[in-house]
């Protein structure tokens, strides 16, 4: 089988509609505002409208009030949501649509508490700790960490690249890893090249 791949944070469509043309299971769409990937509803909107069948849509929210949800939700049509900020188990299934929980990985996180608290979630994303950060760092964890008899497919995430991806499934066996500043050029726009080296060293 395969491995399952996401990229995060697409900031154009036609480079988002080039990626997941290359065959990766679902692009990431960052509703932050303080992070460099962030998009308005109206890019998001473009960018899905872009995107061929089969490529699950995922909005990236972090600590976002449930009307700017909402709001998003209304205007682009989104498969899952991803919460990357301290949102409880009640705020993260409250949409009635799949979600998954991301959770940036610390030596005292108690990673199988975690998947029982958030049951609801359709994955954990497992990703590195920086203060203040929430994703797209390009920083690696202990992927140590990461190898845990969880009751909920593991998304692997932080300091993924073509150089590193190969090792770090051997270490972890994930349900699918994400990638996003691993693959670019610049932030926000991706590096196709590095895309299909990405995904060659993924399946090996």
């Amino acid at each position: 089988m395969t491995m399952r791949i996401k990229i995060c944070g697409f900031t154009n469509a036609q480079n988002a509609r080039e990626a997941s043309l290359l065959g990766i299971d679902a692009i990431g769409l960052v509703f932050y505002d303080k992070s460099p990937r962030f998009v308005e509803v109206e890019k998001a909107l473009e960018i899905v409208n872009a995107l061929p069948p089969f490529v699950n849509r995922v909005g990236l929210f972090v600590n976002a009030n449930s009307s700017f949800i909402d709001e998003v939700l209304c205007e682009v049509p989104l498969d899952t949501l991803q919460f990357h900020g301290d949102e409880s188990p009640t705020e993260c299934s409250q949409y009635g649509i799949p979600f998954i929980k991301a959770l940036r990985v610390t030596t005292e996180m108690d990673i199988n508490k975690m998947a029982s608290d958030y049951h609801q979630a359709s994955g954990l994303l497992l990703d590195a700790f920086h203060k203040g950060e929430y994703g797209g760092t390009g920083k690696k964890f202990d992927w140590g960490l990461a190898k845990i008899e969880a009751d909920l497919p593991i998304i692997l995430a932080g300091g993924l690249n073509p150089e590193t991806v190969n090792d770090a499934i051997k270490q972890v066996n994930p349900y699918a890893v994400d990638v996003s500043s691993g693959v670019e050029s610049i932030k926000g726009i991706k590096d196709i090249n590095k895309i299909k080296h990405f995904i060659q060293q993924a399946n090996l």
